[in-house]
Parts: C-alpha cells; sequence; structure tokens
C-alpha cells in the first residue's frame, strides 16, 4: 500500500512539474511575439 501512495505521489508531483513548465513555456512566446509586433511597428 505504501508504495502504491509513493507512486501516486511521484506521478502528481512530475505532472504538475511538467504543467508549470508548459505554462511557462506559452508565456515565453506570447512575450517574443510581443517583442515582435513591437519591432514590426518601429518602437
Amino acid at each position: 500500500m505504501k508504495r502504491i501512495g509513493m507512486f501516486v505521489l511521484a506521478v502528481v508531483a512530475a505532472w504538475s512539474l511538467s504543467a508549470c513548465n508548459t505554462v511557462q513555456g506559452v508565456g515565453k512566446d506570447i512575450k517574443k511575439g510581443g517583442e515582435a509586433i513591437e519591432k514590426a511597428a518601429g518602437h
């Protein structure tokens, strides 16, 4: 029973860390898109 609990905890931790990385990556992509728009506008 203890092994199952540790496995579930590891899976949840891995999932939450990957979700955080995904959100961070999307934020960086949006920032780069905004910078490209500013550069195209001549600012």
